[in-house]
Formats: structure tokens, sequence, C-alpha cells
């Protein structure tokens, strides 16, 4: 985003990747079936969701550790390819509302945003209308409509769903996610091949090589650099960002870009690493870290599954379930926390249908009694329980807390010769009672639909079933913007307190980390710092 906006303002732009490059259209796998490949599509170290998957990268990769703190578990998942983590994520848009940036003055816990919803409602509306999303206007106080081109029918899995949480007064809406339902900007509306993490080659969803990379390439302002690992942004003797040092991952050799204008966007911990390991004797803690603060307040979304066995969707018929890569319902938070025992609230995400399995045959079979065997009754058993499951995942909001942070290894470095992250990292009690009300919550709803859960309720030894920090790849708020330079490190147009010239354009800056996926507020936020450096670099000398 912050190279599309900044080209297009007229900037020369040079933009370093990690990766290798990546086009959609030609790379992707996406109409691949699993005996294409020996492995029929398994996982493989590179590609962990899976072989044909549109994402390089993954929580271990091979030269590029990470370490942990004694007592901590943060599985920390990098992308190593052009558009990174676009390429495959969920496309779930969800706009942050006006209470997830004011939570401190309602419920005094945390801190408050320097910026608004208003302040970023000018720029979430523009970015509906460039890259798409689908979705329905429902006036809910605290999620925020947008532009929305008109959402997918819900399946018939969802439709019992939904009828299960109208009888429990569960919110249950039609999702909202930038996939085309029509064409849009000369981008071709989806054809419901429903493989949308695999990389899109029609560029029906987003990811920023199809949507936001090819207007800035037109400028002939764009100049990308592959198989670039940021090392340091380097500076000068007045403080000032002067370029940025990398190691050129083909030759192992150090090269430098120098720039005027310094911007940042290599997601909230990458991000912080590279400050932290930019140290100088004006800087001896890290660029732009005199408060202290790089590293610190970093979240991730809450998160945890549940599976339900529901009889009326077994021995069902055969039918095509059209469709996104995805979910065509979901539901936002719907209730009040004042009356409950934990203060931030979460989404749920459905899963289910009789859509193709990323790869092997279906598996999981052996979850229902009696079922499997060989022969004619485990294809019987296939025929009878295929699409008779229904899942739910609760997405929430992590409170920033003391003991969850990233800081140098003084120990350790990747192959590269560049110091790695070790991750300090913690759930209150807040999120673990979170946790338990997902999980009485996603069963109440799978017993509503006349179902059984498909697993026992876990303890509270065991979280209620929390995944690991890291595990929901929504980390943020690592270099947090405030009002006061004490306190955080950029101010409210995400720019360094200490560095006039670096600017940070990823999740890094956020304060509070909402019961919304980040992506949106992500690049609703790197439009607003951009047009920003656009009009200002040059009266205020940037």
């Amino acid at each position: 985003m912050a190279a599309k906006v900044l080209c297009e303002a007229g900037a020369d732009v040079v933009m370093l990747e990690a990766g290798p490059m990546w086009d959609a259209a030609k790379d992707s796998k996406m109409s691949a079936w699993p005996y294409d490949s020996p492995r029929r599509g398994a996982a493989t170290a590179a590609k962990p969701f899976g072989e044909f998957d549109g994402c390089i990268g993954g929580w271990d990769i091979d030269g590029e550790p990470y370490t942990m703190a004694p007592g901590t578990t943060f599985d920390w998942f990098r992308a190593r390819m052009l558009g990174g983590r676009t390429n495959h994520w969920g496309r779930i848009s969800l706009r942050f509302g006006p209470d997830d940036f004011r939570h401190r003055s309602i419920d005094g816990l945390g801190d408050d945003w320097p910026i608004s919803y208003d302040d970023l409602k000018p720029y979430f509306d523009k970015l509906d209308m460039l890259v798409g999303i689908f979705g329905s206007k429902e006036g809910l106080p605290n999620e925020p409509d947008g532009i929305f081109q008109p959402p997918p029918k819900p399946r018939c899995y969802e439709l019992l769903i939904k009828q299960a949480a109208d009888r429990l007064g569960i919110t249950c809406i039609p999702s909202r996610m930038s996939i085309l339902t029509r064409p849009l900007n000369g981008r071709r509306a989806c054809h419901y091949c429903g493989q949308c993490g695999r990389g899109c080659s029609t560029h029906s969803n987003f990811s920023s090589p199809s949507v936001l990379l090819p207007p800035a390439l037109a400028t002939g302002r764009l100049r990308i650099v592959a198989n670039a690992m940021a090392r340091e942004v380097t500076t000068n003797d007045d403080g000032r960002a002067t370029g940025v040092s990398y190691i050129n991952t083909r030759d192992s050799r150090e090269y430098q870009v120098r720039a005027r204008i310094v911007v940042l966007a290599a997601s909230a911990c990458e991000s912080a690493r590279l400050l932290l390991n930019s140290k100088s004797r004006r800087f001896p803690n890290g660029l732009a870290n005199s408060s202290g603060v790089v590293g610190r307040y970093l979240t991730d979304t809450t998160g945890l599954s549940v599976s339900g066995y529901i009889p009326k969707l077994a021995n069902s018929v055969p039918h095509n379930e059209d469709g996104v890569g995805g979910m065509h319902l979901y539901m936002p938070w719907w209730l009040d926390n004042k009356s409950l025992d934990f203060p931030r609230g979460y989404h749920i995400e459905l899963g289910g249908g009789r859509r193709m399995p990323a790869y092997g045959i279906l598996g999981g079979i052996e979850r229902f009694n009696g079922a499997g065997g060989y022969g004619k009754q485990l294809k019987d058993d296939y025929r009878r329980y295929y699409a008779s499951q229904v899942n739910f995942s609760g997405r929430g909001e992590m409170i920033p807390n003391n003991d969850s942070y990233c800081e140098i290894d003084p120990n350790v470095v990747d192959r590269y010769g560049i110091p790695v992250l070790r991750f300090h990292f913690a759930f209150s009690e807040h999120e673990v009672r979170q946790a338990k009300h997902m999980q009485e919550t996603f069963r109440e709803i799978i017993h509503e639909m006349g179902g059984t859960p498909l697993t026992p309720m876990p303890t509270r030894d065991q979280g209620y079933g929390l995944a690991n920090g890291g595990r929901i790849i929504h980390e943020v708020g690592t270099t947090r913007m405030g009002n006061d330079s004490a306190t955080s490190v950029v101010n409210a147009d995400c720019q360094a307190h200490d560095v006039k010239n670096l600017f940070i354009a990823d999740g890094g800056p956020f304060v509070t980390n909402a019961d919304k996926n980040v992506t949106w507020t992500i690049l609703a936020l790197s439009m607003r710092t951009s047009e920003y450096i656009a009009r200002a670099r040059n009266q205020l000398d940037l």
C-alpha cells in the first residue's frame, strides 16, 4: 500500500523483499488437484498449509530461527515472497469499530489510540472501493458497515447454523471478505473455485501483488529488489535515517539502499527486529527506541476451534456448494461485556460443507464411533459422514500486557548473521476466561443444531484450548503509536518520534488488537500514513 500511494504521488520507491518474486497468474496452483502431486498436496516445511498453498514461509524457516524465553510458547509465522502473507490469508476484512480505538475510556484497561474511527473511516471507504469487499449493511454499532458488493448466498450447513444462532439470540450475518462478487477496476469476479488460499490467478481476491503493486509498477517509479533480507536502518550524525542495508540471500553479500524517507512495513515483529538491530552511538538501544517501547505490547488474536457432528447433515445428497474459499456467514461480537467475567469480545468464523479438502482424502472419520474399516464399509462411511461436521473458530481480543514482548537474543543469529528475536508471551486471565466462553458457546450452538461436539471440553489447566500466541498470525503492537514520546514509538501519523523521516506502515503501531482480523485496518492505516508522507515530504523536509 505504501509503495502504491507514494509512487502515484510522484515519489521514486525502492522496495526490499526478503523472498522471491511472485505472480499469482503464473505461480499459483489454483486449479491443481491433489493427485497432481506425489504428496497429494500434503504440507511441506516451506508450505505448512499444504503444498499448493500460495504462501512460502512458515513457523519454522531453515536458517532463520527465533528463540523463546523460558516458559514461553510463541509461534511466529513469516512469509518469504513478494506480497507475503497476503497471498494466502483468509480475506476476512473487518473494520475496527469506534469502541476499538477507545477501550481504555470504556473499561479502564490498556490504552486509547491517539486517533479515532472517524480519522480512519475515509481510508476504509477508499480501500473498499479500490480493493473490493462483499458484505451487508447491518447498522451494528461497533461493526462498521462498508461499501459492499453483494455477498454470496449461504450454503446449506451455514443456513442450519444461522437457524440455531437465531434461536439462541446470537447475531449471524453475511461475512465480509475482500473477494470480488462483481468485476472491479479491471479485475474479474470470483468464479467460486474455492481455492483462495492458493493464490488467485484471476486476481479476484485481494493480495498485494494482484491489487496494489501493478498500479505502483505502472508509474515507472517502483523498483522491487527481491531476495533482499533487511539488516538495519542506517542513520547519519544528525540522527536521520539514510537508508537500509540488506543481505542478498543469493550471494550472502551486504548492500545498501539510500533514501530520503524510510518506511518499514515488514510486519510488526520484523519491523521491531530491524529497529532493535539498528544500533549506533546515538541510538544505543536501537533506532526510534528512546522510550524503550520497541518490541513491547505484543499481542495476537486469541483463538480456538470446536467441531461437531450434525446428524441432519449425514447422508446428504451430493451437490455443488459453490462459493468463495471461506465462510459466507459469520458471527460478530453480540454481547455486552459488562455482564461477563472478561472485558473484550470475539467473533466466530464458520466451517463445514462439501468442499474439496486441501489435501489427503478426507481425514477425521475415525472420530465417529464405529466408522471406518476397509472396502465397502469405508466408502459407505465416507459417504455417510462427509459434510456432516461443522466447525466454529473464535477470534478474540487480547489486551496488551507487560509479559508479552519481543527482544533481540544476544546469542543467536540467523544464516545471514543478523541477530534474531527472542519472544516472551503470556495470555492473562482475561483471555483465558474469554476462551472458556468460546468453548461453552460453540458447544451450545452444536447442541442446538441437534449435534454432538467431537472433542471434550478442555480444562482450566489446558487454557480451555486457547491456541499458542502467534498461531492465529495476527501479531501487532510492537511499535505502538501515541502522543507521548516517552511511552510510544510513533506518533498519530506513524512517524517515529525520534527520527522524523522514518515511518512504520504495518501492524506495529496498533495500540489494541480488536476482535476483528487486522488486515483491513493495517491497509487503511498504511494508506493514511502514506498520504501524509506524500503531503509532508517537501514541506517538512523529510
